[in-house]
């Protein structure tokens, strides 16, 4: 996972300042208007987010998705359409907010962080929702817009979400956003499986224990970006505001269990990771003790070998001499000496078998 610039203010800067955003040239704005009831449904593209003011009405609910990097001026006609707050405002412009939950006078503004996979690796994108008595507003800052999905089931016209209001659409974009962490967990929890099976199997190379960091510090990401959405649906389920509904308080409950799932598995993810090095470090250990074993077991055959060679080295012949070694003038000395010393061989190998040394 990379980290994602956080865009902030010199200090000193007053509250509610507004600036460009850094990575304004890396993809076009996308405004996209969704307007819908019970028997009603219309979709269509903007060229200007003033364009969505005829809908703003309390016959239906509206959704407008605003994907991409926010310039300071579009913001401003966002903020002067919906009553935006100025904190809120700069919170949607300076992208790697925490995410949290802010209550204003008739708008209730909330900062998510999405996690999604580009290029083999996790990047975090913040997804910022405003929520009104009959709208929506959601901010996006990634290439890709990852509410395909929730299109989709609001075109049924049978959909459970085209019966409800606004406060449903906002529940359904929160649970979306927080139900993204559990194809990353899969893909990691599959990651971590294959690389215990390597070291238990001793199939592991030296790149194996970085693949271990790297999955740490992928977790010690993923929680710090996921744990933050803990507290801002508890605050939610706790809060009082007219805008949400005790129907949607009932679904807002079970995506603070999503919530505490993916926390779970992201522990025990953590805590295997972390065993993994434990592992790693003993099975290093133990394939160095067997090579030491086997080194251990060949000088250990080799001693007496090199003992009798050693002596049978020593060619003191004097023919006079009680001491000069009668062997040297064997005509069978030199194969009986082969003999010996394979006996000893085979002789110390059946010792370290039954040993269990071997």
């Amino acid at each position: 996972m990379d980290y994602f610039e956080k865009t902030y203010h010199p200090p000193g800067t007053a509250p509610g300042t507004l600036a460009e955003p850094s990575n304004s040239d890396f993809c076009e704005l996308a405004i996209h208007l969704i307007d819908f009831n019970s028997e009603e449904y219309l979709e269509k593209k903007l060229c200007q987010v003033d364009d969505c003011e005829p809908y703003l009405d309390d016959k239906s609910v509206t959704w407008l998705h605003i994907q991409g990097p926010v310039l300071p001026d579009t913001i401003r006609k966002l903020g002067k359409l919906f009553q935006l707050h100025p904190l809120a405002m700069e919170d949607i412009i300076n992208t790697g907010q925490r995410p949290k939950i802010e209550e204003y006078d008739d708008l209730l503004f909330t900062v998510l962080s999405m996690l999604g996979s580009e290029n083999e690796s996790t990047k975090a994108h913040q997804v910022s929702l405003c929520l009104g008595r009959n709208y929506v507003v959601s901010f996006h800052n990634g290439n890709k817009d990852p509410f395909d999905t929730l299109r989709t089931r609001l075109r049924k016209k049978s959909g459970r979400v085209r019966q409800q209001k606004a406060d449903y659409l906002f529940y359904c974009i929160l649970d979306l956003v927080i139900d993204q962490g559990y194809p990353l967990l899969e893909n990691l929890g599959e990651t971590i499986e294959g690389i215990e099976e390597e070291i238990l199997n001793l199939d592991y190379q030296q790149s194996t224990l970085g693949k271990v960091h790297a999955i740490r510090r992928e977790l010690l990401l993923l929680r710090r970006n996921l744990w933050p959405h803990r507290e801002v649906i508890n605050r939610l389920l706790r809060s009082e505001n007219e805008l949400v509904s005790n129907n949607t308080q009932i679904y807002i409950r079970d995506c603070y269990d999503h919530v505490i799932q993916i926390l779970d598995l992201i522990e025990n993810y953590r805590e295997t990771a972390a065993n993994l090095i434990d592992v790693y470090l003993s099975s290093a250990n133990h394939r160095l003790s067997e090579i030491m074993r086997v080194l251990t077991m060949i000088a250990t055959i080799f001693i007496p070998l090199t003992f009798v060679v050693g002596l049978y080295g020593m060619n003191f012949n004097h023919p006079e001499s009680p001491w000069a070694m009668p062997e040297l003038r064997w005509y069978y000395g030199y194969p009986a000496v082969l003999g010996i010393m394979l006996i000893i061989v085979f002789t110390m190998l059946v010792y370290f078998r039954r040993k269990n040394w071997i």
